[in-house]
């Protein structure tokens, strides 16, 4: 396996997707703003985007995905050229059993959608019933979403299996695709009428996604079929393993789920879509990075696990912190001290004022403290779901929540919103210290002299790069007020200076020579012998 070309591929998938959700966001503050339809509709949303997030890049693709290799090895060495076919079996028989479930499960939360919008928001102390209404009817329309995603999660999981990293991490720019047409083409006269809209377009997006991963599922010889659900052994194990998985891999996004309900609750009206902008912005290198090392490694490292490779295991593991701390510091860094510039640019227009700016840019700032944190969540995690550990993660993930509820309840007061941010940045550090410390003591892995020379480094080069940037938001103040092609340009321009910074800083502290650098553009990963020692 090539680390860095899957790795590419799928962060390069996933950043037209997070480009697209940059546009559709900006539509979003523009028709709908920062007030009741827009908390309204990201109350509405938050429960199935979380269950995107646990399965379509969590649980479900870290549970499968092993067990799917394995069974694929296992028929291969008995039976040459027969992998696919035990793997396709084995998959066959999951989705039996999880398309009944999905089916009654959605309709029970459909049906049950007012006391859980209720559990989330307390009613909206704020808002009133009219804003409760809303949130309740959303959710509603939005709740399919969460059965098609799962389902389509079991797809991509097989597509991962056989290398075809690409078809899966292109299924969410559908999403989005879905949701910029109906603000566009589709929208009410109303900031209610087009938050109905978006609700729709998300269910929608669903359905799509979903027809576009059979059909490659269908071209690559992995097409499912549907028989009477049985728990085999195979399904069982699977179960005992991704409840668990799903409650370690989706801290991060439970961690949101509180916080979001806390804001609902004790925060004026206007913060939980501060909150998710926010987010939004913050999720941009958690996409690119995190979920593309981690969705890449899992593969390889389950069969390198499998074959009782070691030192190969520990060696994958060393080299995906290594290209999270490459990307990650930078996008820490940028969006730390360009948060106001960047928040402004992107969505200070329409009905988004400019205290929506001040707000946002706060919770970003705070929220992006624990960037390189998120990233080496989704790149540590996989060193126990590859040996089918699902308990360590949700042990220390419960612990990690545990922080986070602690921080949230502590800090709302004296800081808001900006409290949440600094609860979920601490949750998110402690829950890597704990992933580490775990990984360290069983002996799975250590760092290696190529990993601790290049650390530091990187660090210091995103300082230098965050100082460049200080200065770079003076010279662009003035420049973000204007259309908003003038916007794209100067957020550009301040973006590619910075990277440019960056690059320079790591060649002349010798994190990188030029010539890996080349070897990263061109896809290829670097050669262990040509990485210096110093």
């Amino acid at each position: 396996m090539n680390l860095v070309r899957n790795s590419i591929t799928i962060g390069g998938l996933t950043l037209v997707s997070r480009v697209l959700g940059l546009v559709r966001d900006m539509l979003m503050a523009r028709f709908v703003g920062a007030g009741m339809a827009s908390d309204a509709f990201l109350i509405a949303w938050r429960l199935p985007n979380l269950f995107r997030a646990l399965f379509a890049e969590g649980a479900f693709a870290a549970v499968f995905v092993p067990l799917f290799n394995k069974k694929m090895t296992q028929a291969e060495r008995e039976r040459a050229a027969q992998g696919l076919v035990a793997a396709r079996q084995f998959a066959s028989q999951v989705l039996s059993v999880l398309f009944p479930f999905l089916v009654v499960f959605t309709a029970v939360m459909m049906l049950a959608a007012g006391p859980v919008v209720w559990a989330m928001t307390g009613g909206f102390p704020d808002g009133g019933p009219e804003k409760f209404a809303l949130a309740r009817h959303l959710t509603i329309i939005t709740f399919p979403y969460l059965g098609l995603i799962s389902l389509v999660s079991l797809l991509g999981g097989i597509l991962n299996s056989l290398n075809r990293f690409w078809v899966n991490a292109a299924a969410p720019i559908l999403l989005n695709i879905c949701m910029i047409v109906s603000l566009v083409f589709f929208r009410g006269d109303s900031d209610i009428e087009t938050a109905t809209t978006q609700a729709v377009a998300v269910t929608v997006s669903g359905a799509m996604q979903l027809l576009w991963l059979m059909w490659a599922c269908h071209r690559a010889g992995a097409s499912l079929k549907l028989s009477f659900p049985r728990l085999t052994p195979d399904v069982k194990i699977m179960l005992a393993l991704i409840a668990p998985a799903a409650i370690g891999q989706g801290a991060i996004q439970f961690n949101l789920l509180i916080s979001t309900s806390l804001a609902a609750r004790f925060l004026p009206e206007g913060s939980v879509s501060w909150l998710y902008y926010a987010d939004r912005l913050n999720q941009l290198p958690l996409g690119l990075i995190g979920i593309a090392i981690g969705t890449a490694i899992l593969p390889a490292l389950s069969r390198q696990i499998a074959s009782a490779d070691r030192k190969a295991a520990s060696d994958t593991q060393n080299r995906a912190v290594e290209l999270a701390l490459f990307f990650a510091m930078p996008a820490t860094v940028a969006l730390i001290v360009s948060a106001v510039p960047i928040v402004h640019g992107v969505f200070e227009h329409g009905a988004f004022t400019p205290d929506d700016t001040l707000g946002t840019a706060a919770v970003l700032m705070a929220f992006s403290a624990g960037v390189p944190a998120y990233v080496l969540i989704k790149v540590l995690t996989p060193g126990f779901y590859a040996r089918s550990d699902t308990k360590t993660p949700l042990r220390l993930a419960l612990w990690s929540m545990l922080v986070n509820l602690i921080g949230n309840l502590i800090l709302i007061w004296p800081l808001a919103h900006v409290g949440v941010g600094v609860a979920t940045a601490i949750s998110a550090w402690v829950n890597v210290a704990l992933l580490w410390f775990a990984l360290r003591k069983r002996g799975h892995i250590e760092i290696d002299s190529r990993l601790q020379h290049k650390s530091w480094r990187i660090i210091l080069s995103a300082a230098v790069m965050g100082l460049a940037l200080w200065f770079g938001n003076e010279l662009i103040e003035g420049q973000l007020g204007t259309g908003l092609w003038r916007r794209v340009a100067v957020l550009t321009a301040l973006v590619g200076a910075g990277g440019a910074v960056y690059a320079l800083a790591i060649l002349l502290l010798g994190a990188y020579r030029l010539s890996e650098l080349k070897n990263l553009l061109r896809r290829r990963a670097p050669a262990p012998t040509t990485i210096s020692s110093e």
